[in-house]
C-alpha cells in the first residue's frame, strides 16, 4: 500500500489473466488445475480491488476464441466459473459489488447462464465496485455487433450519418458501460491485448507482468498501479 497514491487511483482496471495452463504444465499437472489455481487469484485480486477503491474491474475470463480449445478444458472452465459464482455470491452481495458480464453470452451453457444472470440481477443495485466478467468475449466481435446495430438504425431512418460519432458507437459497446479502462494489466509475459477491450483501450495505460496468473499477488497489483501513477496521461494532447 505504501507504493501507491490513493488520490490517483485508476478508476477502471482491466486484466488479461494469462498463464494458467503454463503454470500447470510446469508442475506436470492437468491444465484444469491451473485454471483452478487461477480462480483463487481472481478471489484475491477482486477483494483487494474493492478494498483499495477501484470502481470498475473487468476480467478477461473466457474469450470468444477459447471455444476452440479442447472440449475437456472448456468443460472444466465452465464448471469452475459456476463454482466461482456460487462460492462468491455472499461476498459479492455483502460487499456492495455489482456483477456484470459482457460477450456472446448466448454461447454459454444454460446452467452457467442461470447462475450468472441471477447474481447479476441480485447485485444490480450495488455501487461500491462493478466487477465485469468478459465471457465468450472478443473486442472485434463487440465492435462489429455495434456497427451492425448502427447500420440497421440508419437503414430504417432512426440514425443520420452525421449522428454516427465516437460517442454513439461507444454507447452501443457493452464493455463501455463502465467507461474506458484506465489501466490494462496482462500477466504471463505476453505483450499484446489479444482482442480485449479494443475500443476502450485507445488511451489505456498498459502493464505487462511476467507473473503467471495463479502467481499474481496483491503486491503485483500494487506494482502495476504504482507504474500507472508514474505516467503522464496526455490523451494525445500536449501538457503545459
Amino acid at each position: 500500500m505504501t507504493l501507491i497514491d490513493a488520490r490517483n487511483m485508476p478508476r477502471h482496471v482491466g486484466i488479461i489473466m494469462d498463464g494458467n495452463g503454463r503454470w500447470a504444465e510446469r508442475r506436470a499437472e492437468p491444465r484444469s488445475e491451473g485454471h483452478r489455481a487461477g480462480s483463487r487469484s481472481v478471489r484475491r485480486i477482486v477483494r483487494l480491488a474493492r478494498r483499495i477503491g477501484i470502481e470498475a474491474l473487468t476480467l478477461y475470463a473466457f474469450s470468444f476464441q477459447n471455444w476452440a480449445r479442447p472440449e475437456d478444458e472448456v468443460s472444466a472452465l465452465m464448471v469452475l466459473l459456476q463454482e466461482y459464482l456460487f462460492s462468491e455470491r455472499d461476498e459479492i452481495l455483502g460487499n456492495g459489488i455489482r456483477l456484470a458480464a459482457v460477450g456472446e453470452l448466448d454461447q454459454m451453457p444454460q446452467e452457467v447462464r442461470h447462475v450468472l444472470d441471477a447474481l447479476c440481477s441480485e447485485s444490480a443495485a450495488n455501487a461500491k465496485m462493478t466487477l465485469t466478467l468478459a465471457l465468450s468475449y472478443g473486442g472485434q466481435e463487440e465492435i462489429a455487433s455495434a456497427a451492425r446495430a448502427i447500420a440497421k438504425d440508419h437503414a430504417v431512418g432512426r440514425l443520420r450519418l452525421e449522428d454516427i460519432t465516437v460517442d454513439e458507437l461507444s454507447s452501443r459497446i457493452p464493455s463501455q458501460r463502465v467507461g474506458s479502462p484506465d489501466l490494462i494489466i496482462r500477466t504471463g509475459g505476453e505483450t499484446r491485448l489479444s482482442n480485449f477491450l479494443l475500443f476502450g483501450s485507445a488511451y489505456a495505460e498498459l502493464f505487462f507482468s511476467d507473473r503467471l496468473w495463479p502467481e499474481f499477488t496483491e503486491e503485483d497489483l500494487f506494482t502495476a498501479i504504482e507504474s500507472y501513477q508514474r505516467r503522464e496521461r496526455r490523451f494525445g494532447q500536449v501538457v503545459a
